[in-house]
């Protein structure tokens, strides 16, 4: 006896510990993940800038000042031969190659201090303008020999330093990477967030107390019911090619838009809500509902004033994993059109738009080497959008909970 005791104990011992070592091998999975992703990506949220002395007043461009104050600012400045100004200026300070060194869009950062400041049009200025992918590369230790070289050439003329990117976190998408962010991207995604919240949340709460509290069981809703855990394994990309038929050639709406990307997301995320939100609604103890009868409330009372603000939690829990896993998807959102190049954030849900999952895949499918790191930046902050998101859902859903 005493010696099956001890392999009793000697067994749970190697449970224990395994289910440790489990634990232990999961978060070193996790932080490794992490990990390389701060590493590769921290320099996506940073800037190499190159110091250019322009002199405005003896440069070849007749600017009237009126014209700055207008809409047609930015049209006019770029007429006037702005850009051309920004390469001679590189060139006089830094020799015949010195228009290599910056972004072919650096001219967007002087026409943004003119602007601000139409004095300077009298003067000379020095700016500090993006440089080049290779120079931005070579701040990083990984530009070419020809870049580096280039790179301690300015770094000795004390013309060159890296801060922070803060364009990355307010720009849209570009051609350069140097001139690249996200914030139309997440935009984008917040707007199909929150249609997809909108359509599916309602209506799968409202299927799930319709078919555990009032549906008759019979075999019309065990087709219903077997439908709807059938849904909820179906792979995404199906829900694409029917948001596709449906919403874009059917119904006509706009492609590429959040409405219809938050729809086709909807249809995917109502199973889950249905499935966890029946879950929840059961596990309420049948003594809260008699109880309630009992005093007199009616069976719509019952369902409303006790049953669903006992199963909230549950089906918040079920509408985490929904929206977690609707904002990482990206071949759905593919089918309906919202890949294109959005260089100006939407203004609305019906306004062409992409979402973070697909601005990553298409950044990670450039050919420039400038992108690597600006897609891993992206990936941070998905991230960090998905940790907020899923806070608020677990704030709320701890906020309602109750025990009994």
């Amino acid at each position: 006896m005493r010696r099956r005791i001890a392999r009793r104990y000697g067994a749970e011992r190697r449970f224990r510990l395994l289910g440790l070592a489990a634990v232990l091998v999961s978060a070193g999975f996790l932080a490794f993940l992490l990990i390389s992703m701060v590493g590769n990506g921290i320099r996506g949220f940073t800037r190499t800038e190159i110091l250019v002395p322009i002199d405005f007043s003896t440069a070849p461009m007749v600017v009237d000042p009126a014209t700055l104050k207008g809409a047609n600012a930015d049209q006019a400045l770029a007429n006037a031969g702005l850009p051309n100004v920004t390469n001679l200026a590189a060139i006089a300070a830094f020799g015949p190659k010195g228009d290599e060194l910056l972004s072919p869009n650096a001219w967007l950062t002087v026409r943004d201090a003119i602007k601000a400041d139409p004095s300077i049009l009298g003067k000379k200025e020095t700016l500090a303008l993006p440089s080049s992918t290779a120079i931005d590369l070579a701040a990083k230790s990984k530009g070419s020999p020809e870049a580096e070289a280039a790179y301690a050439k300015l770094a000795q003329a004390n013309a060159v330093s890296t801060g922070f990117n803060a364009s990355f976190l307010t720009a849209s998408d570009a051609t350069d990477p140097t001139q690249v962010g996200i914030w139309g991207a997440f935009k984008g995604s917040l707007l199909t967030m929150l249609v997809t919240l909108a359509l599916s949340f309602p209506v799968g709460v409202a299927t799930a107390l319709y078919l555990e509290e009032y549906a008759p069981k019979t075999w019309w809703t065990d087709i219903i019911e077997v439908s709807i855990n059938n849904l909820a394994a179906v792979p995404s990309i199906i829900f694409g090619l029917l948001g596709l038929s449906i919403f874009l050639n059917l119904l006509d709406f706009p492609r590429s838009a959040a409405l219809v990307g938050g729809m086709t997301l909807a249809l995917m995320t109502m199973p889950v809500i249905v499935i966890a939100g029946r879950n929840a609604i059961k596990a309420v103890p049948p003594s809260i509902r008699d109880a309630a009868l009992g005093v007199g409330a009616s069976p719509v009372q019952v369902v409303f004033h006790h049953v669903l603000p006992l199963a909230l939690p549950g089906i918040l829990t079920g509408t985490i994993i929904g929206m977690a896993r609707a904002l990482g998807e990206t071949a759905p959102l593919l089918m309906i059109g919202m890949r294109a190049f959005i260089a100006t954030p939407p203004g609305g849900v019906t306004d062409p738009a992409t979402v973070l999952p697909v601005q990553i895949f298409l950044w990670s499918d450039e050919v420039s080497k400038g992108f690597v790191e600006k897609t891993s930046a992206a990936i941070i902050v998905l991230l960090a959008f998905l940790l907020a998101m899923n806070g608020l859902a677990i704030y709320l859903r701890n906020k309602f909970e109750k025990r009994w």
